[in-house]
């Protein structure tokens, strides 16, 4: 039976994905060979120009990938807090705690960087401010933030969560560093908070 040509490019794109993926989470974006990974997907070095226009074209592909499934992470954490600061505190803790994963750390935290440029900078920063400051607009018209320009504290918030999670990444001791990051980055956000009078 014939299968469609938007199922067949699913497909490829998907195979090129996840063999550069494995490639990039254990040798890392430099070492990882075009050749190598065409072959694991069974492909042709023009199937992955076609699909992602170069090796970095995957990375970016990799990452977007990669960034969806921890959105997805995150998300399911702050769903599960008893409350929106709750949600609000352990979704930001959750990503910072994310850069301990080695795919994590070396993909999206030292590679994507290098490769791609400020992070800051990339599509789904973007989103990830417009998700920070929604929620900030909505609890400080619950009244359990201070009165703060919801986007600029956003905006603050997702700088110091990804200064966080690059300084674990490229730590000689993430676990020790993490630690360090995670409880000033509490400390931080609670700074944010309505004090009863």
């Amino acid at each position: 039976m014939h299968r469609p040509r938007k199922e067949m490019i699913a497909e490829t794109r998907a195979k090129l994905i996840a063999a550069s993926r494995r490639a990039f989470g254990t040798v890392g974006y430099a070492e990882a060979s075009m050749d190598d990974f065409t072959a694991e997907a069974g492909l042709t070095r023009g199937a992955l120009y076609h699909h992602f226009g170069d090796k970095k074209g995957l990375l970016q592909a990799v990452i977007a990938e990669i960034d969806a499934e921890m959105n997805a992470r995150l998300c399911a954490i702050s769903s599960s807090a008893p409350n929106r600061w709750q949600g609000f505190v352990d979704e930001t803790v959750g990503y910072i705690e994310m850069a301990l994963e080695p795919e994590i750390q070396r993909i999206v935290l030292r590679d994507g960087p290098a490769v791609l440029g400020d992070p800051a900078q990339w599509p789904n920063a973007n989103a990830c401010v417009t998700s920070m400051t929604r929620s900030l607009t909505l609890l400080k018209e619950e009244g359990v933030i201070a009165d703060v320009d919801p986007e600029a504290a956003g905006r603050l918030v997702s700088g110091a969560s990804l200064y966080a999670a690059q300084w674990i990444a490229n730590s000689d001791d993430p676990e020790a560093t993490s630690k360090k990051a995670v409880a000033a980055f509490r400390t931080m956000l609670d700074g944010l908070r309505v004090r009863p009078a």
